[in-house]
């Protein structure tokens, strides 16, 4: 028996869960002393601007490819 994910509408949008992961990413960094661990959130954090920007371009409605 095959079991059904339920599904539910998204309230916040992708690019603001976006942003407010890559702000609390970033102020989490702040508390750490330098290391792999601080490294890493402001990696992620990093990624989550560039997914955010990616979004906006993918639903943009002009959409153009990327400039080489």
């Amino acid at each position: 028996m095959l079991k059904r994910r339920g599904h539910f509408k998204q309230t916040v949008p992708f690019q603001d869960q976006l942003e407010t992961f890559a702000k609390k990413a970033r102020d989490m960094a702040q508390q750490l002393p330098a290391g792999a661990e601080r490294e890493d959130l402001l990696k992620r954090a990093r990624r989550a601007d560039t997914a955010a920007h990616i979004d906006e371009w993918v639903n943009s409605p002009g959409l153009q490819p990327p400039k080489k």
